[in-house]
């Protein structure tokens, strides 16, 4: 049949190939489903896994073929042109069949001792060969295992050798025009294959956890897929003796108990603190891209930027010192949706780790409330739909693809549009609801709409003032306004919902924006890069809460503690996160913001008034003043409060290590 439609022998070699590797992964996914029955064996609620998982598989084999290909167009290299070539070829499939088989022994083995796919963790036994040599012979049937790997890796190389003699000795030959056709279609195919979707983001191992469990999955996974996938945090990893350590130092600050600390049991029980709020209000959180708090008019930059979200502030509960664990999106919102700072390594975020996707997070425990996430562009995004869809229980998503309003730019419909599409939405809503809007505009390319340009009016400012106040330009500084504009059509849309007058909101940035804060601000913000971590928080319910403005350090791990705290729920804390309104537990001594910078690879506390660093690689250290430019006095650089502020450093850094791993659901 290949013949008769003039396909290239290479190809027809190629793809029959394809689809043995194809169909020995698709057999060793119907082996887990049958052998590891978690969840039941009952197929229809898994055919999801199946067909997810049957295009894991695929991008694998179309590695695999494209490379056949690639070398075998090489004419030393080309199975029907040489001897060598032909031997080549059968060796590369013979050596691809045997790794396949390995990988699915180990992987089998890996997820009957942890139930996890095998990842790039396993690794880490090699730093203790012999014990695990010895654990694994022990352990498992390892004749048996070897075994299956030679009668397997025989078959795959009779099979392989048998279709290219057969391939060899077919007469057909293709003509010189359907080989042009079918060397562009077949590799445009495997590309198209490896990318995994018509979308903008690429097939990612997070696309597994939207499947509703863990199970399904680890079902939909391969074992290429887990491990390729988490190579790059094969380093992710913590010292348990140091979090031990770090436990009683902490204890002041989060209540832990003392006798807990050998088992290293971080959870807290927090009872309703009956509050001011006695009804059971909605939660909307607003996490607001790139925030800087030196570009905003809330701390009296001339260009005034954010008038409307200044005069909120004024009618809400506004933090003026609240600060990111760190910089970076995917690091924001994992801070706030786990309470966790994300101290992982410098070149990826957790988001990206699969070890560290199962997290549990106070969200869920807002008990009979709808749950949603409204983004205007996709969750793909540095993995983040794995974090949402994984843990959030009962996840209403909301994408560029379930809006109404058109795409505008690389990131998805315009903030305006987002704000109205959810407020549609959440004003239809006859539960509770706890909603989180992520937004995007104030980012490159800075992008506002046509249809705004009627009523949202762009300025133009002189190089010398946007330099002076924080802008690098006028695309830039508009942008910033145009969020302003966003919170204000959102806002004034609310208002005429029934929800608003019972819904707490909670403004805050996901990131600040390194930069010259000028006079605006201590020179700690410039020189130690504070700017790119100082942002808003504004908790606005003027029907609610009064107004009052609050100077005590704080942090994004505390917005799901305050904001359970606000609606009188009892709740689970495990991790960092603390009530910051909540006088009886948390006094102003207590106040500190934790800072990790990836980039520069250093780990410091602000607390009191001096900002405390130090690199985590090394023993350069410093201490800085926040509340003014007065060099540090000797007796606090050189005594006990210094010493503290180290000490608090590195306990927060190593347990926080420690938490990204072992905060699970």
């Amino acid at each position: 049949m290949l013949s008769v439609l003039k396909i290239p022998k290479l190809i027809r070699w190629i793809f029959l190939t394809g689809i043995i590797f194809l169909f020995t992964m698709s057999l060793m996914r119907i082996v887990f489903f049958v052998y590891f029955p978690k969840q039941g064996n009952h197929f229809p609620d898994m055919l999801s896994s199946f067909v997810l998982g049957l295009r894991y598989d695929l991008r694998d084999v179309s590695i695999l073929c494209l490379l056949l290909l690639i070398l075998g167009v090489i004419p030393f290299f080309d199975p029907f042109g040489t001897k060598q070539g032909r031997k080549f070829c059968l060796f590369l499939t013979v050596l691809a069949g045997f790794l396949l088989i390995f990988f699915y022994a180990v992987d089998f083995a890996h997820y009957s001792y942890l139930s996890q796919r095998l990842n790039a963790s396993v690794l880490n036994y090699f730093a203790d060969a012999g014990i695990s040599v010895r654990m694994v012979w022990q352990t498992y049937p390892v004749f048996r295992i070897i075994l299956l790997l030679v009668i397997t890796t025989w078959l795959i190389y009779w099979v392989a050798k048998t279709l290219l003699r057969k391939i060899i000795d077919s007469g057909a030959r293709s003509t010189k025009q359907s080989k042009l056709v079918w060397f562009i279609i077949v590799p445009l195919s495997f590309a198209f294959c490896i990318f995994g979707k018509a979308d903008q983001f690429p097939l990612r191992w997070s696309d597994a956890f939207a499947l509703g469990s863990d199970y399904k999955a680890n079902l939909a996974l391969n074992p290429f897929q887990s491990f390729f996938s988490s190579l790059s945090f094969v380093h992710s990893q913590f010292d348990e003796t140091k979090v031990k350590n770090a436990f009683p130092i902490l204890a002041h600050y989060y209540g832990f108990r003392e006798n807990d600390s050998a088992s290293l049991n971080f959870k807290r029980i927090i009872a309703p603190r009956n509050g001011t709020v006695t009804t059971t209000p909605n939660i909307v959180v607003v996490i607001c891209e790139s925030f800087s708090a030196y570009k905003s008019s809330m701390w009296g930059n001339p260009l005034n930027t954010t008038p409307f979200f200044n005069e909120m502030c004024r009618q809400g509960i506004f933090f003026d010192h609240c600060f990111t664990p760190t910089y970076g999106t995917a690091r924001g919102v994992w801070a706030i949706v786990t309470g966790i700072p994300d101290v992982e390594s410098p070149k990826s975020t957790s988001s990206r780790n699969p070890s560290a996707v199962d997290q549990h997070t106070i969200i869920n425990n807002f008990n009979g409330y709808s749950k949603y996430y409204f983004i205007g562009g996709s969750t793909s995004w540095a993995n983040v739909r794995g974090l949402l869809t994984n843990n959030i229980t009962g996840l209403n998503l909301f994408e560029q693809k379930d809006y109404a309003s058109p795409k505008i730019d690389v990131w998805g419909i315009s903030d305006k549009n987002l704000f109205l599409e959810a407020n549609q939405r959440l004003k239809k809503e006859t539960k509770p609801f706890f909603a989180i809007i992520q937004t995007a505009d104030n980012h490159r390319p800075y992008t506002i709409q046509q249809e705004d340009l009627l009523e949202f009016h762009k300025v133009n400012v002189s190089q010398d003032s946007l330099r002076q106040f924080g802008f690098e330009s006028n695309d830039e500084l508009n942008a910033f306004r145009y969020t302003d504009f966003g919170y204000r059509k959102f806002i004034e849309a609310a208002k005429k919902g029934k929800y608003f007058d019972n819904t707490i909101f909670l403004f805050i940035g996901d990131h600040g924006i390194p930069g010259d804060a000028g006079n605006m601000f201590p020179k700690a913000w410039t020189n130690q890069k504070l700017t790119s971590e100082n942002v808003p928080m504004l908790i606005y319910a003027p029907r609610l809460l009064k107004p009052q403005r609050i100077s005590d350090f704080c942090s994004q791990v505390d917005v799901l503690p305050t904001l359970a705290g606000l609606s009188n729920i009892i709740y689970q804390n495990t991790t960092l996160g603390r009530d910051i309104l909540d006088t009886s537990h948390y006094h102003r001594d207590q106040a500190f913001s934790f800072i990790y910078s990836p980039d520069e690879e250093y780990i410091g506390v602000i607390k009191g008034d001096y900002f405390y660093r130090r690199q985590i690689k090394g023993n350069k250290e410093e201490m800085v003043s926040v509340i003014n430019n007065d060099p540090v006095s000797g007796e606090a650089q050189n005594g006990a409060f210094k010493n503290q502020m180290r000490r608090l450093t590195d306990a927060l850094y190593e347990t926080a290590k420690y938490m990204l791993l072992n905060n699970k659901k």
